[in-house]
């Protein structure tokens, strides 16, 4: 991985716009279908970016853009709330991460240790590759052609590219892709001319609804369980354990605290993105500083209308070539995470815990109850500390 000394201001710079590129279409995806201004979004992202890393000591490269797990309960909250409600359910999600960041401080890693040896970490972390592999496909087969240049224009320049073109394989395939789809005439430029240069978000203030906070507040378990895979996956990504330095309870308030913000605003919350890990790993530049420019632009673009307008021109196809990629990548990060720890998988114990734990969340299981719903990743983490917790090890294992 880089560090600070190898790369020069301007390829910092350049390489966190490409990492803010790679966190776009998601980040503005999710307002997008729960009803909420896209560039309110792009600047709670942002500040929640720089929150993160102020909380962290700036030691953990780490991007936080809008979560997927809140989507359906903020349409349903908006729908029993109203839009201001349901944002005041929202900021108590942030409290539950304080919460949970309290406990790991009290307890210490050690407590978490337990709870997710490398049979529980390793699948959770291929599973977050794999459970998000349908929506690059999705994004994908809009126009495949579109997707499979700006995929191979990333992989070509991954392998083969030299200096600052090695640094950003994947702005180069958005680039590619983009004046690919111009020259096909797919691209609508009216939005970008018809944008006026500088325009604010449409900022939102919550209003207090208990109702809210009591149906949103439950929903953290599952974002929470999804942090602590992320964290891992950077760990491995990085070679570093931020679990230790600056520590689990550190990342958790500082995602906690960015939702908050983001709610206070009229954002979706937010949380780390697995996208912008999977880049990391691709470009091998793990510099935090290089996330925080991410951030900054993240904020710039929110209120430059015409750069806002000319970001969501990039077609959907774009990006999804980019998200096959990125999301094996992660992906495979989980497979060696079982490599790397020596996760015997001929152990009956070790297998029926790594098998569930995948076909729980690739399948889509959910658990009901009451108000409450938690699947996915949250539901499968869940069930993966469970097993890990009542099946008894082999003899053999217990004598080693």
């Amino acid at each position: 991985m880089k560090d600070n000394s190898t790369l020069s201001p301007i390829q910092k710079t350049v390489v966190g716009a490409q990492f803010l590129f790679v966190a776009f279409g998601a980040t503005v995806l999710v307002p997008l279908l729960v009803g909420m201004d896209p560039s309110v979004a792009l600047f709670t992202a942002g500040v929640g970016t720089l929150i993160f890393h102020a909380v962290t000591k700036g030691k953990v490269p780490v991007f936080l853009g809008s979560s997927f797990a809140f989507i359906a309960p903020i349409i349903k909250a908006t729908e029993l709330f109203g839009l201001p409600g349901a944002l005041s359910g929202l900021v108590a999600v942030g409290a539950v991460y304080g919460l949970m960041s309290l406990l790991i401080r009290l307890r210490g890693v050690g407590f978490i240790a337990r709870l997710f040896p490398p049979v529980v970490v390793g699948p959770v972390i291929m599973l977050i590759g794999l459970s998000l592999a349908s929506t690059g496909v999705n994004m994908a087969k809009s126009n495949w052609t579109l997707a499979l240049i700006a995929l191979l224009t990333t992989v070509v320049v991954s392998l083969f590219g030299k200096g600052l073109l090695r640094l950003i394989p994947i702005f180069a395939g958005i680039v590619v892709g983009y004046i690919a789809a111009a020259f096909f005439g797919i691209i609508d430029f009216q939005p970008v001319l018809d944008a006026s240069w500088f325009a604010l978000p449409a900022f939102v203030r919550p209003q207090l609804c208990w109702e809210a906070i009591i149906f949103m507040a439950p929903v953290a378990i599952a974002p929470v369980i999804e942090h602590i895979g992320d964290i891992y996956a950077i760990n491995e990504v990085t070679g570093k354990d931020f679990v230790k330095e600056p520590g689990l309870h550190r990342t958790m308030l500082g995602d906690g605290l960015a939702c908050i913000a983001a709610s206070l605003m009229g954002g979706p919350p937010v949380t780390t993105y697995s996208e912008v890990t999977g880049a990391i790993s691709l470009t091998k530049i793990a510099d935090p500083a290089v996330i925080r420019i991410a951030g900054v632009f993240g904020i710039l673009f929110s209120v430059l209308g015409k750069v806002s307008a000319l970001l969501k021109t990039i077609p959907e196809a774009v990006l999804g070539g980019i998200m096959l990629l990125l999301f094996g990548t992660i992906a495979a990060v989980g497979v060696n995470s079982l490599v790397k720890n020596r996760v015997d998988l001929g152990d009956t114990r070790n297998l029926v815990i790594a098998s569930l734990i995948l076909t729980l969340g690739i399948g889509g299981a959910e658990f009901a109850f009451g108000g409450f719903t938690i699947g996915g990743i949250g539901l499968s983490a869940v069930v993966g500390v469970i097993l890990n917790l009542v099946i008894p090890h082999s003899k053999a294992k217990e004598q080693e």
